[in-house]
Order: C-alpha cells, then structure tokens, then sequence
C-alpha cells in the first residue's frame, strides 16, 4: 500500500509568507519572487525554476531562491537537485527551519532515512512547537517500516490537527501491517468521513474487507473509488483481486486490462494478469505477459518459475528448464524450483541430472525445517507448502517480501541522446538578458552574415524548403567570398535540405580548399552521422539508432542479420577539429556522442566532461552524460547530471528522472 506522501506542514501558503529584508526588498526581486512563487501554486514548475534561477544569478545569497527552487524539483521528482539547494539553503542560514524540514521529505524519499530523520530533528530543535513535522516523521518511520514509530508521531499530530485525513489514512495502513485490522479500519473509516469525495479512503478500506473475505463490502468500495476517479489504477487493481477470488475471472482479467490502459509497464499488474492466463490456459498470451515483465525486471525468480509451468504445460521442456535453471541461479535455496527441474529433466530423458535435482531439494527442505521461525528469506523458498503462483497484492505479506519486491522497477534503459551540433542557417531567437549564453568569436561573426546567418544548433529548424532554397541560391551569389566559405554555405543549404550526397560534396570542397577551419569538419561529421542514421532507419523502416542493452547501434534487418555501422570517418573529423580549435566545446559534446554510439562510454564521459569545463551552462551535455551515467548503472551520478541539465532548462530531463531517479517502495 503506499503511504500518502502529501507534504502536509511547511505548506507552501505557509512559505510564501516570508519577508525580505531591507537589502533585498528591491522592486525586481520582490516581483520574481511573485511570480516564482505564483508558478509553483499553479503546478507549473519548470517556469517556477526558471525564475528563480534568474533571481539566483542576480543575487547568489538568496537562500529562500533555492529553498523554492528545491520545492520546484521536488515536485518535479528531482530529489537530487532538491536536496542539493535545500542544503545550499542551510549552508546560508543554518537556522532556516524549513529547508532542513524539506531536505528531510527528500531524503525520506530517496529512502535515506537515518539523515532525514536527523534533519527532523534537528527542524524540531528549531521549531519545536511545529506539530506538523511530526507528520513528516511519521511518513519517514513509514517508509523506514518502523511502523510502531510512525502510529505514534501519526498520534502526536493529530492531537492537534484532528481533521487531516492523510493522517488517519497513513496510521491506518501502519496499523495494517502490524496487522490490527480493527484499527486500521477505523482510520480508514474517519478519513472517509472527513472527505467522501477522497477515493484512495474507499481503496483501503476495500483492502480490510478483502482481507476479511467479505468481498461484497470491498467491491462496493472500490465500486465507489472508480467512481469518483475513473483513472485510479490502484482501485481497477484491487478490484481484479477480488474479483478473481470470487472467481469472476473475467471481470478480473477486465479490471486488469484496464489498468494496464492506465499504466502500460506496470510489471505487478502484467504479472499477475501472467497468472491468470495461465491458469485459464491462455498459455499464449500468458507467456507474452511473462517476457514484459521480465523486461521490465529480469532479475525476479518467481517470474522464471511461473513462467517454466506455462512451457510445461505446453511440452516445451526445454525452455521450461531454462527458466527453472534461471530461477535456482537467483535463488540457490528454491526447492521447488529443484523439483520442478527434476520432473522437466525426467521428462526429458536426463535420468540421472532429475535425481541430483531430487537429493538438492530434500536438502534444502531439510535445512528450512530447521529454519523455521528464523525469518529467513531464503528458507521461504524451501517449503514446499508455499504456493508461488497466487497473485501478489499490496497488501502486509507483499509489503515484507524482499524477492518480490523488484516487481515493480522500471523497464530496461533506452537511451536517446540529445542530438548533435552543427552550423545550420535559422531565424535569429530572442534570448534573455539573464541567458549565460555560449560565446566564440568565430561563432559570432557567423551569425552577423547579413544573407545568410549561421548558427550553432542541434534541433531540426523549421524553415520551408523555399526559403532553404532562396538560402542556397544566396550562398552562391558572393564573388567576393573565398571559395571555401562559398562551398561551405551550399553544404549547409544541401544538409538541411536532406540532400546528403550534394552535401558531402560541398563540404569536401570546402575542406580541400581550406584545410584548416574546425566549422567544416564539425559539419562534416554531423553529416557522416545523420546519414549513418538515415540509412539505417530505411534499411530498417524505423529510426532505431538509439543505445540498446548491448550498447551498440545497429539495425535488425527482415532476415535477422545484425548490421552494424561505424562512426570512425566522423570521430576523426572531430579529432581534427578538436586540433584546430581546441576550446570549442560543441566539439567535445559531439565527440561524446558519437563515442557512446560507438560504444566507448568511458571516453564519451569524458568528451562530455571537457565541454561542460569549457561551458559549464551546457544543459545538453549534463543531459547527455547523464543518460550514459544511468545506462551504466551509476545512478546517482547520472540522475545529478540529469538534474543539473533539467535545472538549465533541459526539458526533457524530468522525464528521464521520474523514469529512473525515483525510489521505488512497494507500499
């Protein structure tokens, strides 16, 4: 069950109540912060970012800019950029209540629970007639599963507050999984009183009734949540659970459908639809359910078990002792796995492999006999009684199982990059006094060309091809210009033009007439690399050149065969580029690129590193970095790249966040 995560004191009416102090109480700042404060109201967060952004680069000893600022990347899901301003905030006023109490909720978050409960503390050395932080300790004690802890700092608050229904909703599930259903259902019962119109009430209390198999009472309250919100996954959820244990199997599966439509990867849900197939004979599309799960997760066993008695079913032993063989790599200790195996193997003939299969199980139910009581994860597996493919549920049992847990992590890493930088002919952006925008003296006599301005970009630019075409017919008609700079102007017209071979040839004309300009090669490699992707996306009818798990781009032609193509011909212009103008940092950025495409992720990280030293406000390549961090599995480092490119605008970088930032709990 999840705990609700409402961040109920330090609430932000609260926070807007500050006052400035005579030094800062110019009109300026007075009139950001307004509007900063405005945007966070209306949801609207990355404005909120941007604007206090601004107001930290007019003033870098603002401390509540960044406490906001945390707030907005919070609420973005950014929990590392969070925690780095509410500690800048600390760092600059160590009395500063509120910033250690919100440093606290992300650190909850982030499941760091030790520091957050010093911060809690420490807010309430601070403040402590401040009942609300009890709140948040509760939710910490919570998600830490001190669940006694947390029924008593749930009590202290709402001594005082006695009307917040999260409150009674979250004592409620502690009491749940200490399993007193008697007051459990009474908290649910006085937060649905409070507020009717609250579903997630109705979702809970289904769950005890559930629980106490009066299926008609849950199934009118979740009737209920459905209701009131016809998008609540949790509620379709819990419905199909008990709908199939009053054997609706239809009704189940409807439910689950459903949900899916909601929430396409949620694994738990595709699992357990897994299940009911199986036991309908659905074996197709049971097994079709079971691949998604696994990659979504491919590290949890009971999915190759369940997954190993569909192949069974349908004579496929060898597949099914794949899977068997799997789930004992796992977990050495599952007997029912070694049984399961010993059958498959017999029927395959594999006489004498099924019976060491038969003596490994005997031992491991004889050491979980000895076990029993000692709460151990692994003895679980050796008792044959268990029953390993009933459905999982949000529910006491599921919240304590460290090996179902993983159920829920997100889908395996599709990395798509920012793309490259290349000179190319756009209509001139307004930019932002307060913009730190990239500066190079060469960059900028470009972009003064009164007939045909270049600039540095990576996005397709939305010019028609008539004026692309009046573009080219100008880059021709400049007797006055050297002939490598005249053929250097039809290439770009020809790129953006989608006419790659007049492109290359324009280009190459440039470069044998003047050999020593990096604008040419940078374009020139861009070029190498689109036209790699274009060839590949037609071969393929679809663009996949993104990184895959192996780390290489390919395309996977009708017949199976794996083409794979090389970036070298571009990394070498960049190499020469980099030669020639050693401090441009789109250089580097691209060299990145093509590094990770090529998959040298060691040296794309540092391709990376060196632009943002030579442009620190380089969102792109945090971004980019980033991504290649998370795909490598150094999340932390990666989500804090990510964060600082969402924090220089980066849109993009949210997303990637709530995708693979976020600490998964299973409550």
């Amino acid at each position: 069950m999840e705990v609700k995560r409402h961040i109920y004191v330090v609430a932000l009416t609260a926070l807007m109540c500050f006052t400035l102090s005579p030094a800062q109480a110019q009109y300026d700042k007075v009139n950001f912060f307004y509007r900063g404060r405005q945007f966070l109201i209306d949801n609207k967060y990355t404005q909120a970012i941007n604007v206090f952004n601004l107001l930290i680069k007019t003033d870098t000893t603002l401390y509540e800019a960044y406490l906001f600022r945390g707030i907005a990347k919070y609420n973005l899901n950014d929990f590392i950029g969070a925690q780095s301003d509410f500690s800048k905030a600390i760092q600059m006023n160590p009395v500063y209540t509120p910033a250690y109490h919100y440093r606290a909720i992300t650190s909850s978050r982030m499941g760091k629970y030790d520091d957050a409960l010093r911060d809690l503390q420490e807010a309430m050395n601070l403040r402590p007639g401040y009942v609300g932080l009890y709140y948040s300790r509760g939710i910490t004690y919570f998600l830490s599963q001190q669940f006694e802890h947390a029924i008593e700092d749930f009590n202290r608050f709402l001594r005082f507050e006695p009307k917040v229904g999260e409150a009674y909703l979250n004592r409620g599930t502690a009491h749940l999984l200490l399993k007193d259903t008697a007051n459990a259902l009474n908290d649910y019962n006085t937060a649905i009183l409070l507020n009717k119109f609250e579903p997630e009430g109705y979702v809970r209390r289904a769950r005890i009734y559930a629980l106490q198999e009066k299926n008609e009472k849950a199934i009118d309250n979740l009737n209920e949540a459905i209701r009131l919100d016809t998008a609540n996954t949790f509620a379709y959820f819990n419905r199909a659970l008990v709908r199939n244990s009053m054997k609706n199997i239809n009704g189940a599966l409807a439910d689950l459908q459903k949900a899916l439509q909601l929430d396409p990867d949620n694994a738990l849900t595709l699992y357990n639809r897994a299940l009911i197939r199986s036991q309908i004979g659905d074996y197709d599309n049971a097994l079709q359910d079971y691949e998604k799960v696994i990659n979504i997760n491919p590290n949890n066993v009971l999915v190759y078990y369940n997954r190993a008695a569909v192949y069974i079913e349908l004579n496929r032993y060898r597949q099914a002792m794949n899977d068997y063989d799997k789930a004992i790599e796992l977990y050495p200790d599952f007997a029912n796995a070694y049984m399961n195996r010993a059958y498959v193997k017999s029927q395959l003939g594999l006489v004498a492999s099924a019976n060491d299969d038969r003596k490994a199980a005997q031992r491991k139910i004889e050491a979980y006999k000895q076990k029993i009581g000692s709460d151990s994860t692994f003895s679980m597996y050796a008792d044959t009684s268990k029953q390993f493919n009933r459905l999982l549920a949000f529910d006491a049992e599921f919240a304590r199982n460290d090996f179902s847990s993983d159920l829920l992590q997100y889908r395996k890493i599709d990395i798509r990059l920012k793309p490259l930088f290349k000179l190319m002919a756009v209509a001139p952006a307004k930019q932002s006094a307060f913009d730190r925008q990239y500066f190079n003296p060469a960059l900028e006599l470009l972009k003064q060309q009164p007939e045909l301005p270049l600039y540095m970009v990576n996005e397709t630019q939305n010019i028609s091809e008539r004026e692309l075409l009046r573009c080219d017919s100008i880059a021709g008609k400049a007797p006055d210009r050297p002939d490598a700079e005249t053929y250097f102007r039809k290439g770009v017209t020809q790129f953006q033009l989608r006419r790659f071979n007049d492109a290359l040839v324009y280009f190459n004309k440039a470069i044998e007439a003047d050999p020593n300009n990096a604008f040419y090669y940078i374009n020139r490699s861009a070029l190498q690399s689109e036209m790699i992707d274009f060839i590949a996306s037609i071969e393929n009818n679809m663009q996949v050149l993104s990184l895959d798990n192996s780390g290489v781009t390919k395309t996977v032609i009708q017949d199976q065969v794996t083409r794979e193509y090389s970036y070298d011909d571009a990394i070498n212009d960049l190499n020469t580029a980099a030669r020639i103008m050693p401090d441009m940092a789109y250089v580097y950025y691209n060299l990145g690129n093509l590094r990770c495409l090529s998959n040298a992720y060691p040296e794309a990280i540092s391709n990376y590193t060196y632009a943002i030293q030579l442009y620190p406000y380089f969102g792109e390549a945090f971004y980019n970095r980033g991504l290649v961090h998370i795909y490598l599995r150094e999340a932390e480092k990666g989500c804090l790249d990510v964060s600082k490119a969402g924090e220089l605008g980066v849109d993009d970088a949210y997303s990637v966040i709530r995708k693979y930032c976020i600490k998964k709990d299973n409550m």
